[in-house]
């Protein structure tokens, strides 16, 4: 079986949680822990979220080098690579010698008149108190949104229209290799016309955070997986969140989740990425914890999205990947 697990900023680094090197390190092994069994047992894909990272490498360079600070593109470069290179050093370190594996730095396009340009809604960094807010925003241009009782940064976050490296990711998989790529959703890139050249080659960065649950969406139909796993710190998608009449959803469609409302804020974007996976696929996607993961490969944990009706697509037949032209 091909698998997709999509590693939330929640389950690498939790709320509240110093941003240490220490602390990333302990919560990717132990993510690692959790994805071994499946990358003895199945073709793994794995793609991880970056928004603490990339605020907390943003709020630095703009401490010490404020004129020189590099865009978000190449921050998000930075993460990628960074947690890539965790993610793999702890997979290789409990995987069996000779296990293949490959980080690829992935570069996500996006379309330049996305209105999250307009509306920066993706919180990234760490919180902070009202007055520090202020301060901070006054002192860099960030743009600040209250979290609770609290503020974050908030940037960009359009929405994923195509993985550049899509054919040397599926080219890896397809030969046995444990793929990390796609982190923070991609480093964002818009389209930049060279007279001289194909217009799908010229590309450049933008100022944005690409929507991660959306991009391991389009990465796990694109990769053909069987299975999209969103693994996070709570073990499945609830309604009636923070009340006395909250309740675990089990297994679930998508129009049966259409009929609930799950703020931007909350599960709505895992829920969002999910629904377009099965309803695209006609295979299924789960949302749960990822210490449950063995639980939910064996499909008795976190919430279950299956199709509302058979889809061809979900008896197509794997096609071969021409890298002639990378």
């Amino acid at each position: 079986m091909r698998i997709v697990v999509a590693l939330g900023g929640n389950a690498l680094l939790r709320r509240g949680e110093p941003m240490t090197p220490a602390a990333q390190r302990r919560n990717v092994r132990r993510a690692c822990e959790a994805l071994v069994p499946a990358a003895r047992e199945h073709e793994l894909v794995v793609s991880h979220g970056n928004g603490p990272q990339v605020g907390l490498l943003a709020l630095q360079v703009h401490a010490y080098l404020p004129e020189t600070a590099p865009p978000l593109d190449v921050l998000g470069a930075a993460t990628e690579g960074t947690i890539g290179y965790l993610i793999e050093q702890e997979l290789r370190n409990a995987l069996p010698a000779g296990t293949e594996l490959a980080t690829v730095l992935t570069m996500t396009e996006v379309d330049p008149d996305d209105p999250a340009f307009d509306h920066p809604t993706k919180p990234v960094g760490p919180v902070y108190e009202p007055e520090e807010a202020v301060r901070l925003a006054a002192m860099s241009g960030f743009v600040m949104r209250p979290d609770g009782e609290h503020f974050r940064r908030v940037v960009p976050s359009p929405a994923p229209k195509r993985i550049v490296e899509i054919r040397p990711i599926t080219w890896l998989v397809e030969r046995g290799c444990v793929v990390i790529c796609a982190g923070g959703g991609g480093i964002p890139t818009v389209p930049a016309p060279d007279p001289g050249r194909d217009a799908r080659h010229a590309l450049t960065g933008v100022e944005a955070v690409v929507d991660k649950d959306l991009t391991g969406s389009l990465l796990a139909r694109e990769v053909d997986a069987d299975l999209f796993v969103m693994a996070t710190d709570v073990d499945g998608v609830y309604l009636d969140w923070g009340t006395p009449r909250h309740r675990r959803l089990d297994e679930v469609t998508p129009a049966e989740l259409a009929r609930h409302r799950f703020p931007a804020g909350t599960m709505g974007p895992k829920v969002d990425a999910a629904c377009r996976f099965v309803e695209a696929t006609g295979r299924r996607a789960v949302i749960g914890a990822l210490d449950d993961l063995a639980g939910i490969l064996a499909g008795t944990h976190g919430t279950r999205i299956r199709p509302d009706a058979p889809n061809v697509a979900a008896g197509g037949t794997r096609r071969a990947v021409d890298l002639s032209g990378v």
